[in-house]
């Protein structure tokens, strides 16, 4: 069984209270690894190597970084295997999934380590003076990172925060904490000096809590649940620490009439449903104009019931199992309240009979139709498997549904008219709207939320802005 250390001032470490807990497989709850659980005391540990070690990184020259940066990619890229093996253990994803996860944060890596080159200042002529414009880095980052994509999340977070000169602790998921910190020990074993990045496992109660609340930390980036964020915006503000929120969110899916309907169908069924819809920008709610909703919806069923369910470590499976019993007990809810409220069950709604799912956290990907705005589901985030469908008479009609909420991280509109597709664009309350494409992330672009779905971008050239400070040196000559 893997045993997963802390990693503290370039060694790895036990924990302060020597408290250790079992990483369990959500697809059968066997044993995958002992993780050391550590608290606020390894917590204020992890700040002060970070804060001894700053002065030396963001000294140490922007090529010399990119260098770095550029052979922690590449280790990360040498261990892909055995990290994608230990992502699938602890959180249920497909293997082959897991795999792009890892190899897509080694790609992140490499974007920033060049990024940093680009950290250029400006000289402004004003006359019988001369401004100088620095952009230098904030200090420590505490980087805070969830369950679902527990690599990808955090390398958007290291790559651009080391790529600036700050150094890093950071907190891994508490129950998927192993693959996150092969992560970061491939990064540390670059060449990156003692203390540069740091791990800690634990709850978010004690070390999130610390991470937060230290003063040695000036930056705050976080990934997860809305109401965590809250809690973040009014702790921070005692220090008036920098953030970076990416909370919830409740995607809308717009089907318009002239759409390509089976391309549409796939692109709902596969953001619906990909990592059992446990994606901050998944399929929430979707949208088909009346005239083609009824084929629209049989496309979507019948993909949905090609899809195949079962232990990520099956080369042949889609869809893993849930991440825990309290996200599948949350779907159930979801469904539950919304079939009495009138809607109608397509396909799934259901766990999965069979043996090989009675110990795991399986739910079957699930249709609904005949929904409204009266449920839950239509208004709150599932975080499960779920594609409610309803129908709409008009794109203005369409379009106040889809803002109807008080998340605005994702939208999506699928159209093959150019007037609709800006009209819809322009007019999304959201920090990423994908026209007739099922994805809003790119390496290369910003990415972040509306209204309650978060502060800051992450990602492009916003991503590494997000690190760093501003000073204007004004020189008499």
């Amino acid at each position: 069984m893997h045993s997963s250390q802390m990693l503290i001032n370039g060694e790895q470490v036990s924990s302060h209270s020597g408290k250790t807990e079992i990483i369990r497989n959500p697809a059968n709850q066997e044993p995958v690894a002992e993780v050391y659980v550590g608290g606020r005391e390894d917590a204020r540990l992890a700040l002060e190597a970070a804060k001894s070690a700053f002065p030396g990184w963001s000294e140490t020259s922007s090529l010399r970084r990119a260098e770095i940066l550029h052979a922690a990619a590449g280790l990360v890229r040498s261990r892909a295997e055995q990290i994608a093996r230990l992502l699938t253990q602890e959180q249920g994803k497909p293997l082959k999934n897991a795999l792009l996860e890892v190899l897509a944060s080694a790609d992140v890596l490499d974007y920033y380590a060049e990024e940093g080159k680009r950290n250029f200042g400006e000289w402004i002529d004003s006359g019988r003076t001369r401004s100088i414009v620095l952009r230098q880095p904030i200090g420590v980052a505490a980087l805070i990172t969830p369950w679902n994509f527990p690599v990808d999340l955090l390398a958007w977070k290291v790559g651009p925060a080391l790529a600036a000169g700050c150094t890093i602790v950071a907190k891994p998921p508490s129950r998927a904490p192993l693959a996150a910190t092969e992560l970061l020990k491939a990064v540390n074993d670059a060449g990156l000096p003692a203390g540069a990045a740091n791990v800690v496992h634990g709850p978010g109660g004690e070390v999130g809590a610390e991470l937060v609340e230290n003063p040695i930390s000036r930056k705050i980036a976080f990934t997860g649940e809305t109401v965590t964020g809250r809690w973040i915006v009014a702790h921070a503000a005692a220090h008036i620490k920098r953030l970076s929120l990416e909370l919830g969110g409740q995607s809308p899916f717009i089907v318009a009439e002239d759409a390509d309907i089976e391309k549409a169908a796939a692109a709902c069924v596969r953001r619906a449903f990909s990592n059992m819809g446990q994606i901050c920008v998944s399929v929430n709610r979707v949208y088909a104009a009346s005239e083609i909703a009824e084929e629209f919806t049989s496309s979507v069923v019948r993909l949905t019931q090609r899809l195949k369910i079962g232990n990520g470590l099956d080369p042949d499976v889609d869809l893993g199992p849930m991440f825990s019993e309290s996200q599948r007990e949350k779907t159930k809810a979801h469904v539950a309240d919304a079939l009495q409220k009138g809607a109608e069950v397509l396909s799934g709604g259901c766990e999965p009979e069979g043996d090989e799912y009675s110990r795991g956290f399986f739910y079957l990907p699930t249709v609904l139709t005949n929904v409204d705005h009266g449920m839950r589901i239509m208004r709150e985030e599932t975080f499960g498997p779920v594609a409610p469908i309803m129908r709409f008479e008009s794109l203005d009609e369409a379009i106040r549904l889809a803002n109807e909420s008080e998340y605005g991280l994702a939208a999506y509109i699928f159209t093959n008219d150019l007037k609709t597709a800006l009209r819809a664009a322009e007019r999304l309350e959201a920090g990423g709207v994908g026209v007739n494409v099922n994805d809003v992330v790119d390496i290369q672009a910003p990415f972040g939320g509306w209204k309650q779905s978060g502060l800051g971008r992450e990602l492009g050239r916003s991503g590494l802005e997000a690190y760093l400070e501003t000073k204007h040196i004004r020189l008499a000559i």
